[in-house]
C-alpha cells in the first residue's frame, strides 16, 4: 500500500513553511528521435491536488513528456517519478497510481457505457459487487447514469469524452494524465470537461496534468510548464507568468515596419521589434505611450492596439517568436 502525500503544510525545525510536497518530479528529462531532440533537459514538479498544464505548440515536446509520464516510453535520459515510483524502473507499480486519458479515442463504441467500464475494471483486478458499485458511482459522477446501457456510438463527442474520463478514474488513481483532452469537442463540452477537472481537484484531491496547445485552457490551470522545441521556457502560475511582461503590449501596423522600429528605438529608447509584420512593444502605461508615438509619426501608422499581457505574450517574451509560426502549423 502506498500512502498518499499529506494535505497539510509541513514545517521545518524553525517552524517555517517547508516546500510543498511533490506528486510528480521530472528531473532533466532528455529524449531524441532519429537525431532530433524532443526533450532537452526538462525539469519541473507537480504538487498534490494541482491542476497542472503542459502548454506548447506542435513539436514542443509535450506529447513526448506525456508518453514518458504514462509509461508508454522510456526517456533517453533524466528521471520521472510519480508518487515515489520511477516511470522507467517501476512502470507496473506506477500504473496503479495513474489514470490516463489519451488524445485518441480508447473506448469501444460497440459496447455500452457500463460494458466499457466493466472491461476496464477487469484490467485492474476489480471484480463482482465492488466493480459494479464503482461503475455505478463513476457513471453518476460523469453524468451518464441514464445512458449506462446504451452503446457508446450513440453518444455525443462530449459524452464519449466523459466516458473516457470515467475509465481513467475507475481504479481510484491519485494522478490523472490527459493528452489534449478537448480535441474535437464543441465549446460547451470543453467548458463542461474543465469544470469537471476542477471538481476532481477540489473535491477528490486528484492531481491532474493536462497537455494543451490552447491558451484559454492553459489559463484555467493552477500552474503551467511552457515548452518550446523540447525546452522548458517558462514555469509558474498564469498570473505570475503574465506579470513578468511588466507593462502593456502594443502592436503597430505601419507601411515600413522595419524602418518604424528603428525610429521608435531612436526616439523613445524602447525595445521595439518586428514580429509577424507588425511592430511590437512592451511598455508601461501603453495608452499614454501610443499617443506619443502617433504624434511623433503622423500619418505613418495605419493601426494600433494596446492590451494587457496574455500567455501568448509570455511565449513571445521567452522565445522571440509567436506561439504558432509558418513552420509549426496551427492545428485545425
Amino acid at each position: 500500500m502506498v500512502s498518499k502525500a499529506p494535505d497539510y503544510v509541513a514545517l521545518d525545525s524553525q517552524n517555517n513553511a517547508a516546500p510543498p510536497p511533490t506528486v510528480i518530479s521530472v528531473q532533466d528529462l532528455v529524449h531524441c528521435y532519429d537525431g532530433r531532440t524532443a526533450l532537452n533537459g526538462v525539469s519541473f514538479d507537480v504538487r498534490p491536488a494541482e491542476l497542472f498544464g503542459l502548454l506548447g505548440p506542435n513539436g514542443s515536446g509535450k506529447t513526448t513528456m506525456f508518453r514518458i509520464l504514462s509509461t508508454l516510453m522510456v526517456a533517453g535520459g533524466g528521471r520521472a517519478v510519480i508518487r515515489g515510483f520511477d516511470a522507467a524502473k517501476e512502470p507496473n507499480q506506477l500504473r496503479r497510481q495513474i489514470g490516463v486519458v489519451f488524445q485518441a479515442q480508447s473506448i469501444d463504441l460497440k459496447l455500452t457505457a457500463a460494458e466499457n467500464l466493466w472491461h476496464q475494471g477487469h484490467l485492474y483486478g476489480l471484480r463482482g459487487a465492488a466493480l459494479k458499485s464503482r461503475i455505478t458511482e463513476m457513471l453518476a459522477r460523469v453524468g451518464l447514469s441514464d445512458r449506462a446501457h446504451e452503446k457508446a456510438e450513440t453518444f455525443s463527442g462530449g459524452m464519449q469524452r466523459r466516458l473516457e474520463l470515467a475509465k481513467g478514474l475507475l481504479h481510484h488513481p491519485a494522478v490523472l494524465l490527459l493528452d489534449e483532452p478537448t480535441t474535437g469537442l464543441d465549446p460547451g463540452a470543453r467548458r463542461d470537461l474543465w469544470q469537471y477537472l476542477q471538481i476532481l481537484r477540489d473535491e477528490e484531491k486528484v492531481t491532474v496534468i493536462v497537455t494543451t496547445h490552447l491558451m484559454e485552457e492553459a489559463e484555467r490551470c493552477d500552474r503551467l510548464a511552457i515548452l518550446n522545441e523540447g525546452k522548458l521556457v517558462a514555469l509558474g502560475t498564469p498570473g505570475e507568468l503574465k506579470r513578468e511582461i511588466g507593462g502593456d503590449v502594443i502592436l503597430l501596423d505601419a507601411r515600413d515596419a522595419e524602418s518604424m522600429v528603428e525610429r521608435i528605438r531612436a526616439r523613445f529608447n524602447v525595445d521595439a521589434k518586428v514580429l509577424g509584420g507588425q511592430v511590437r512593444i512592451e511598455q508601461e502605461s501603453g495608452h499614454r505611450f501610443i499617443t506619443d508615438v502617433v504624434e511623433a509619426f503622423p500619418g505613418e501608422i495605419e493601426s494600433i492596439s494596446v492590451s494587457k499581457p496574455a500567455l501568448e505574450d509570455v511565449f513571445i517574451h521567452r522565445t522571440g517568436h509567436k506561439f504558432w509560426t509558418e513552420d509549426a502549423e496551427r492545428p485545425s
